[in-house]
């Protein structure tokens, strides 16, 4: 089953790294029975075909709890974006599609089915696309915000946060639920979950971070996962698709 799945990942130019995580293409998803995608703290966009060869281009809010994905969709193209691309690349707001999504138009950035055929290709126009998009300016508040979350795998105290970018708490916090449907807390605690995902493919079962304690840290990674870390480490029939990039 195994070796049926093709996964690749390309990293996006530097030009774009506050926006952009990567992009991804997924060959053969069908036949991993049971997939199971867990929160990443990243904004995805899905390009995918049907049967009939109809292009399908999806955005995908923030999750906080493991998804139990379609299968029909057997192949995709995805970019990963940073929050800070919604409100700068999207102009808009996902809080109200946190855990779920919403279908875009078949030609959303002038894409088409034809664009669907090779992930390199791809990958250069969606650039391009993203290039054309960028804002002149940008709220350096948030963009240092986003540079230490990520930095410190979202454990840096909200209250040194908000010391750093000079924003208050509240700010914050109201941005975070206005703009993506929860609080800074609540993503903080995603990337340091996804943090963990390396330690606990390795097998390291106890906790790596900042966790209050061994409960905690397993209270909490069942939370985001839907398992144990332990049955998180065995992976039984590949079903967690984010291990693919551990591996």
């Amino acid at each position: 089953m195994k070796n049926t799945l093709h996964f690749q990942i390309i990293e996006p130019d530097k030009s774009i790294t506050d926006f952009v995580y990567c992009f991804s293409s997924l060959q053969n998803f069908s036949n991993q029975h049971e997939a199971v995608v867990i929160p990443n703290g990243k904004i995805d966009l899905i390009f995918s075909k049907t049967k009939e060869n109809q292009i399908i281009i999806a955005l995908l809010g923030l999750e906080t709890k493991p998804k139990y994905p379609n299968q029909e969709v057997s192949n995709f193209f995805s970019v990963s974006f940073n929050p800070l691309a919604i409100e700068y690349l999207f102009n808009l707001s996902t809080a109200n599609i946190i855990n779920t999504g919403r279908i875009l138009p078949s030609d959303f950035w002038d894409f088409s089915i034809d664009d669907l055929n090779d992930f390199e290709s791809f990958c250069k126009k969606i650039t391009q696309k993203i290039h054309s998009l960028l804002p002149d300016k940008i709220d350096e508040r948030k963009r240092k915000l986003f540079q230490l979350i990520f930095a410190s795998n979202g454990e840096m105290p909200i209250k040194e946060l908000s010391e750093k970018v000079l924003w208050s708490q509240r700010q914050i916090n109201r941005y975070f639920n206005q703009q993506f449907g929860l609080s800074l807390k609540t993503y903080c605690k995603i990337l340091r979950f996804q943090a963990s995902l390396p330690h606990i493919h390795k097998g390291e079962l106890y906790p790596q971070l900042n966790f209050t304690d061994q409960s905690h840290f397993i209270k909490e990674i069942k939370q985001l996962s839907g398992v144990s870390p332990k049955e998180l480490h065995k992976n039984k029939n590949d079903r967690f698709l984010q291990f693919l990039v551990c591996e």
